[in-house]
């Protein structure tokens, strides 16, 4: 069997998943909305969304699935409680009871670090408390415990992949695009203070994290943080893409503190390196990286990148 299934496969993430396994000799199943990624040889693509009738009919017989879809936003969380559920736990319960109608393949959930919510030691390890502060991260711990059950009470082997910060070419919301396109209208007043720290890791090595969990997939269901181990400051992040995007503008914060934002992330990786991963991004080379896609973007030039 050399089939698997990746939920999402037109996301930025589920892009670079599948990408990932599809250099890696994957016959690759994509489920999403629309249509289907340009540039990926996908096995086959059904574009009405994540449900029993779809998965159904495109991914019999399976033996891996990595569960991609699905919202990533915080914001979008606590204006629309009742879409994010939709979007992370009901389609996390579909994709678990597939599994279980079909024996067990194994599922790797894409979690994320806002299910432990503000904590005071960094850096974070993966028995650390789980105390969200937003519905996003609320709704992820929900799927975290339905993995669990399933995997307890029907067999189905799983690894959770709680994803810190991720960024790459293609990414068109949260920090690096807005910051990027405010730094070229010459605005360089940002929310928050600048001192706040996240855990920032390429995408590609996040879809190579992600692939590796899967072979770590077990009944009693394992952890695995998705970060680098290294806090950068937001602050580090704005100006790298400032000095990069050439602007001339001061930067400036207005040190505001936005709801269900947590001020410092940091992971504690050894789940990750134990399973032979290494990071191969560094943050300068992805901020370059970023900076070049966002440019022929914004002046009309890009035509393959991942939406």
């Amino acid at each position: 069997m050399n089939r698997v299934l990746v939920t999402g496969a037109a996301g930025f993430i589920g892009q670079a998943v599948a990408s990932c396994l599809i250099s890696r000799g994957r016959d690759v199943v994509g489920i999403g909305r629309g249509l289907p990624p340009a540039g990926l040889d996908l096995a086959a693509w059904n574009g009405e969304g994540v449900t029993l009738e779809t998965l159904r009919d495109c991914a019999e017989g399976v033996e891996e699935i990595y569960h991609c879809a699905g919202s990533g936003s915080v914001a979008m969380s606590l204006q629309c409680p009742d879409k994010d559920f939709a979007c992370n736990v009901v389609t996390t319960q579909v994709v678990l009871e597939f599994a279980r109608q079909q024996g067990g393949p194994k599922v790797v959930l894409l979690s994320s670090a806002g299910v432990y919510g503000t904590l005071d030691e960094m850096p974070i390890r993966i028995d650390s408390p789980l105390k969200p502060i937003s519905p996003y991260g609320v709704n992820k711990v929900i799927c975290e415990l339905l993995i669990r059950q399933y995997a307890q009470h029907f067999s189905v082997p799983a690894t959770i992949v709680r994803l810190f910060s991720v960024y790459g070419e293609g990414l068109r919301k949260q920090l690096l695009w807005d910051a990027g396109h405010r730094l070229l209208r010459g605005d360089g007043t940002f929310f928050g203070t600048g001192t706040e720290t996240r855990d920032w890791i390429h995408v590609d090595d996040a879809a190579r994290l992600i692939v590796a969990a899967g072979a770590a997939a077990r009944a009693d269901v394992s952890v695995i943080n998705g970060g680098t181990g290294r806090a950068v400051a937001i602050r580090t992040i704005v100006e790298g893409l400032a000095a990069r995007l050439g602007g001339g503008c001061d930067i400036r914060f207005d040190g505001q503190v936005r709801a269900g934002d947590p001020q410092h992330y940091e992971a504690d990786i050894a789940q990750a390196l134990a399973t032979g991963w290494r990071a191969e991004v560094g943050l300068e080379e992805g901020l370059d990286r970023y900076v070049d896609w966002l440019k022929r973007t914004v002046t009309g030039r890009e035509t393959g990148d991942r939406k």
